[in-house]
């Protein structure tokens, strides 16, 4: 395998130790509710993309469906979730977030929000700007490159 040219190596080492950080601060966080990482991620992806099915949020989290079956028996015992039958299709049951596991998530994210707040503020607002576009555009790129190789190992 070719070795990366210094920058990029650099700029991997740099991503790695920042995502540590995040992970690190943010189960700092969590240590003060009643919700676990992968309790937290689940409640994340039921925000942003609505109810979904056990194979549905399997898929996301890159769960093994009965490992996402045992995490939403333990959000549904906490109240944070509910199980819903499909209105078009009683066969199938969704992941319905509550308002309790809500609460926690906008609490949460508010934490995290004010903590990346916190310490970029010794950047201007063009450096915070130009680097929330960069970030962006590298994780569209992360998006389509994932995209395209699940496409290719489809085809094998």
């Amino acid at each position: 395998m070719e070795k990366a040219p210094a920058h990029i190596a650099s700029l991997e080492k740099d991503l790695r130790h920042i995502s540590g950080l995040i992970k690190q601060k943010g189960r700092e966080m969590l240590d003060q509710y009643p919700i676990t990482p992968p309790q937290f991620i689940a409640l994340q992806w039921l925000l942003e993309q609505g109810d979904m099915t056990i194979g549905e949020l399997s898929n996301k989290m890159y769960l093994a469906c009965s490992t996402t079956t045992d995490l939403v028996d333990r959000m549904e015992k906490n109240e944070l979730v509910e199980r819903v039958r499909d209105d078009k299709d009683r066969r199938v049951v969704r992941i319905h977030l509550l308002q309790k596991g809500e609460e926690i998530i906008h609490e949460v994210i508010g934490k995290r929000q004010a903590y990346l707040q916190h310490v970029l503020h010794h950047f201007s607002f063009e450096q915070v700007e130009k680097l929330n576009e960069l970030l962006s555009l590298l994780h569209g790129e992360m998006l389509s490159f994932d995209t395209e190789e699940r496409k290719e190992q489809q085809k094998k």
